[in-house]
């Protein structure tokens, strides 16, 4: 297992991500310092709360800079809820915002007159393609999901699984050219969550 770097940014839902690396026995530390991050292979990428404040805390910090560069050099990316939509190319969240542009796409609000939003608790996960990260897991397991917003990558190619919520079916997993993401809390999500943080571990 590699050694694996959770940033802290001021949005993330870090102490119960990091527990969940602990259980799993794989090295993993919490870091303010965007500078530390050039000396590991895998970053994670959580966050929870508005996307808007969260990309500007993301871009003061200079954490913007150096996963774009750890990106650049081959390293592995795991986004986790809001984490996975700052990947994006922008977000309709309380105004239009400029995300990262590492995945092209958007981040837009469930719609529905029937279902209650935002969406929280268990939902299935649907397979599109072979998956490093699903690995192990078996198509349609449920995960735990907290979100009123979905992504909307521009192509289908990126898309690892989708789920269906208020009549859509959005993309639920990114993997794409060593990144990936999970709009579901994998840290919640009992033994199938911590396969998917293994998976990425030891990928």
């Amino acid at each position: 297992m590699h050694m694996v770097f959770i940033a802290d940014y001021g949005a993330g839902n870090l102490r119960s991500v990091l527990k969940a690396f602990d259980y799993l026995g794989v090295k993993a530390i919490v870091s303010s310092d965007p500078a530390k991050l050039a000396g590991y292979n895998k970053v994670i990428l959580p966050g929870v709360g508005a996307f808007g404040s969260a990309i500007e805390s993301l871009n003061a910090s200079g954490f913007t800079e150096a996963i774009s560069e750890h990106i650049d050099k081959g390293g592995q990316l795991l986004g986790i809820c809001l984490g996975m939509q700052l990947l994006l190319t922008g977000s309709e969240e309380m105004g239009s915002y400029k995300g990262m542009d590492l995945i092209a796409g958007k981040v837009v609000r469930f719609r529905s007159e029937t279902d209650k939003i935002p969406q929280i608790g268990w939902n299935s996960v649907d397979q599109q393609k072979e998956s490093v990260l699903f690995r192990g897991i078996a198509d349609h397991t449920f995960f735990y999901f907290v979100h009123s917003y979905y992504c909307e990558p521009e192509s289908l190619d990126s898309v690892a699984a989708t789920t269906c919520f208020a009549g859509k079916n959005f993309c639920s997993a990114i993997e794409k050219n060593g990144i990936f993401a999970v709009q579901f809390h994998p840290e919640k999500s009992s033994d199938a969550g911590l396969q998917i943080l293994k998976n990425f571990a030891g990928c």
